[in-house]
């Protein structure tokens, strides 16, 4: 291939084709990235089934509700430890060989805790579970700002759009296969069953000349921001993303429980409430949007007082089905869509250009490492003096305390 060719191939998408494939048009590459797309769905859904069914196997194994809580968000500490080295692998390895490694390891450890013997076993499972969730996750953002360059945006936008469709049906189809088939091990093995048949759908239709695409990026000087992670933004915002963690996954990992144990829900309507974080989710595109022409200050503190007035609400014992749904859903918008997808932004924005992995990883470092213990908090919390005083501490007292820290940041220190 002649220079020239080489930078059509780049301008057009094709560069990184491996020789002797033709790169095919941009519908085949659409309906490739929908397949991938499935995928990441089923991702989504995936990461709900425990804690839609953590009552059922609390109760087979008799853990208790702190052992529960950090069984249903332990697979968050996975999901940070998996991006390093899934970094590394994708330095030797094609995209699509990691991406569908992931896929298998994710699924295979959600079959596999339908026949582990205790509370270790498990654990070892659901984190793993994150691992292989961070492989499909790291790979499908590589491959998706790579191969959509000219519209970025829009395509990871996508990625994040489909985890909300997953958060929404994952839960409700859990719940209803839970109740069909009377037992807990069947939405695990649907889910693990459907993961393998996606691995060999990806084997068999995902191109090469789509997966490996490298673009070559124009060199953007720095302008602003700081030179080290040393600095007053970054500490703000490292510390309010592990309050979100904790807030957030200590939320998602055991409100299914606290409606299934304490209000009596069937695992059908539990799994449907907490879908609704996934339908607000769906708003993740103009939640970056408006981070982006907003203060952080005003995004970011708005946001967190809307966290701490929704877990003072959440369990008040007397509102109805539909009123969980809404709050659930108004949450997905200001957890998910305002507060996760701009925690991420600012991270980056903090720091110069140069230095933008840097804060990414910091803010995949910190918000996991406290969404890995946020169910085991709460349900500390609850076992002291019960779920009201549990929330109130973990996400409204927090996020409380976020909010004014957040009025700390300096938005003029932040990069272009």
């Amino acid at each position: 291939m002649s220079d020239k060719q080489k930078t059509k191939a780049v301008q057009n998408g094709d560069a990184g084709a491996p020789q002797g494939e033709q790169p095919g048009s941009a519908a085949i590459a659409i309906a490739m990235f929908c397949v991938l797309l499935l995928s990441y769905t089923l991702m989504a859904g995936d990461r709900y089934l425990f804690p839609v069914l953590a009552a059922d196997i609390r109760k087979a194994f008799g853990f208790s509700i702190s052992t529960t809580g950090l069984l249903s968000t332990i697979f968050t500490l996975g999901l940070g430890l998996g991006g390093l080295p899934t970094g590394y692998l994708l330095t030797k390895y094609s995209r699509k060989t990691v991406l569908m490694i992931g896929i298998v390891m994710f699924s295979a450890a959600t079959g596999l805790t339908t026949v582990v013997d205790g509370f270790l076993t498990m654990l070892i499972c659901l984190a793993l579970q994150g691992i292989g969730m961070s492989m499909l996750a790291t790979s499908m953002f590589a491959l998706a700002a790579n191969y959509f360059s000219r519209n970025r945006s829009a395509a990871i936008g996508s990625c994040n759009f489909c985890y909300g469709i997953g958060g929404f049906l994952g839960p409700f189809l859990a719940g209803i296969l839970r109740t069909t088939y009377g037992t807990w091990h069947m939405p695990m093995q649907v889910f693990s069953g459907f993961g393998f048949v996606m691995v060999v759908v990806i084997a068999v239709t995902v191109r090469p000349w789509f997966s490996e695409t490298i673009h070559v990026a124009k060199a953007l000087a720095d302008s602003s921001g700081a030179a080290s992670l040393k600095n007053r933004n970054t500490i703000i915002l490292t510390i309010l993303s592990l309050i979100h963690g904790l807030s957030m996954y200590g939320f998602l990992g055991l409100y299914p429980t606290f409606l299934r144990e304490d209000l009596h829900y069937t695992p059908a309507d539990a799994g449907k409430v907490i879908g609704f974080f996934g339908i607000g989710a769906l708003g993740s595109i103009l939640g970056g949007w408006l981070g982006e022409r907003m203060s952080p200050k005003l995004v970011l503190s708005g946001a967190l007082v809307s966290v701490a007035i929704l877990g003072y609400v959440f369990y008040l014992p007397d509102l109805s089905m539909e009123a969980r749904e809404a709050l659930t859903c108004v949450y997905g918008v200001t957890g998910s869509s305002i507060l996760y997808v701009n925690l991420a932004g600012y991270h980056v924005k903090a720091l110069r250009r140069s230095l933008s992995s840097r804060g990414s990883g910091m803010f995949v470092t910190s918000l996991y490492a406290g969404a890995a213990f946020g169910g085991y908090l709460l349900g500390a919390l609850k076992t002291a003096n019960g779920w009201q005083f549990a929330s109130q501490i973990e996400m409204s007292l927090l996020c409380v305390v976020g909010a004014v820290l957040a009025l700390g940041l300096r938005s003029s220190e932040m990069s272009v």
